[in-house]
């Protein structure tokens, strides 16, 4: 049995019924115990994270603003995991997985608002003047020191799955998809790589969100308007794609030709599976972040990383699907628009880009190339700092440097080894973190509710919000 069969053994397991019922269940619960918040307070919800922040909150403890805590937060969730996250999960679990894909994007916001409030809450500061959170943190100091093996835990599975969902599957997508674009040699894009993100890693926090902050809107405008133009061109295609979504949710794929079929179980495997990887909801990383931001009361930051959820999910990777849907390139054998065949050995971005391009023509294909090439970049960027304050947790802000160097190592591994490897590895870190961070979240959730109720009352209502 080769290492990747033992991989794939150890996700079966991970990504079966009790994995699935601790991350479905968590978001429900925290629904139900915050009275569905993430769609009563949506709106309120974007005006702080969008809106000018106000002169108490700008002097409130922290180290970055709301808008580039959000940004640093997208720049590692949005990208590759909304467009080629998407295009894996059609691929093997059918149009029903973004269905799925959607039930953990909307009760992840309330996940992803509980970890940011709790990171507010428990967060310290460490030997650098900066703000450390996570997790690690409120599992110490939210649960006490007989659930600290639950904090070393995440925080050991955190600083290993940088190095393959924020790192490795980065690297090796933007490799695979500047090679089919721009005939790119591997090798050249991992030097490449390398150089760059050590140059932004090694300049700390201010530059990682710095750069966030440039890169994350102007490519998110560029590769949601290449979508919804797709979408606009074809807007008799709209219905029928959402009929497959809705239907194939709870319906196999038929085998057809050489299509070997999809069965329901697929379709919600990969949805909740690819849709953690997009929005890493129930992750916690979340709250590696979160605790930089400058804010005045917990549940504003918390309120602000829940809409980034949305954004990657319901909006991304939403358009995503509906394109690859419309344009047929989820199926070899063909989809709405008649007459669409593509390579079946086209996997990932590459198969996004191929989707793009047989309506926008070469401009299309572009589109998604450099799109995931920068987003790739920024995310692994972005989720250098969840690998740095893991490896913080666990042997101090000393050991830094050496893991500088194991990070824009694996960097380059990853542009250089198989896709399905890569995927593999991401999922099975994923699971690692999941299951301590969910316990977590379980146990401190009238902390969550307390501090919500708090806010709503001595703030919100009084205009300080």
């Amino acid at each position: 049995m080769s290492i990747l069969d033992i991989i794939e053994n150890i996700n079966n397991f991970l990504w079966g019924p009790p994995g699935l019922i601790l991350l479905f269940g968590t978001g429900l619960f925290l629904t139900v115990a915050l009275k569905g918040l993430q769609f009563r307070r949506l709106l309120h919800a974007f005006k702080l994270a969008f809106g000018k922040e106000d002169e108490k909150d700008s002097s409130a403890e922290g180290d970055i603003s709301h808008f580039r805590t959000l940004m640093t937060s997208l720049s590692a969730t949005i990208g590759i995991g909304n467009i080629a996250g998407v295009a894996t999960a059609i691929s093997f679990g059918g149009p029903g997985a973004i269905f799925w894909m959607w039930v953990v994007g909307l009760l992840g916001m309330a996940t992803k608002y509980a970890e940011a409030l709790l990171a507010v809450k428990y967060r310290v500061k460490n030997d650098r003047g900066e703000y450390s959170s996570g997790p690690m943190y409120y599992i110490e100091k939210g649960l006490g020191s007989k659930f600290k093996f639950l904090a070393i835990g995440f925080a050991l599975f955190g600083a290993i799955a940088a190095l393959g969902i924020g790192n490795s599957v980065q690297s090796n997508t933007v490799a695979d998809v500047a090679n089919n674009s721009f005939s790119v040699p591997n090798l050249l894009t991992a030097v490449s790589l390398v150089i760059l993100v050590g140059l932004i890693i090694f300049g700390g926090i201010q530059r990682i969100s710095l750069l966030s902050t440039i890169f994350v809107p102007t490519m998110a405008v560029l590769y949601m308007g290449g979508a919804l133009l797709i979408i606009f061109l074809n807007y008799d295609m709209i219905i029928p794609a959402f009929e497959l979504i809705f239907y194939h949710a709870f319906n196999p794929v038929a085998a057809t030709g050489g299509f070997a079929g999809i069965i329901v179980a697929e379709a919600i495997r990969n949805g909740f599976a690819r849709g953690i990887f997009s929005n890493e909801a129930g992750l916690g990383t979340a709250a590696l972040i979160a605790g930089n931001a400058r804010a005045d009361h917990p549940v504003k930051q918390a309120l602000v990383a829940m809409t980034g959820t949305f954004i990657v999910t319901i909006i991304v990777c939403t358009v995503t699907g509906l394109v690859l849907l419309m344009t047929g390139f989820w199926d070899s054998s063909g989809g709405l628009l008649s007459g669409v065949l593509h390579d079946p050995s086209l996997e990932g971005g590459a198969l996004t880009g191929a989707a793009f391009g047989s309506v926008l023509g070469t401009f299309g294909e572009y589109i998604v190339a450099l799109s995931v090439i920068f987003f790739g970049f920024t995310t692994i960027v972005g989720w250098y700092i969840y690998g740095e304050k893991c490896f913080e947790y666990l042997v101090g802000t000393k050991g830094i440097t050496v893991y500088r160097l194991i990070y824009v190592t694996a960097c380059g591994i990853g542009a250089l080894v198989s896709l399905e490897a890569v995927w593999a590895f991401a999922d099975m870190a994923n699971a690692l973190m999941m299951i301590p961070n969910l316990i977590a979240l379980l146990l401190l959730w009238k902390i969550v509710v307390s501090e919500t109720n708090d806010y709503f009352t001595n703030f919100y209502k009084k205009g300080k919000a």
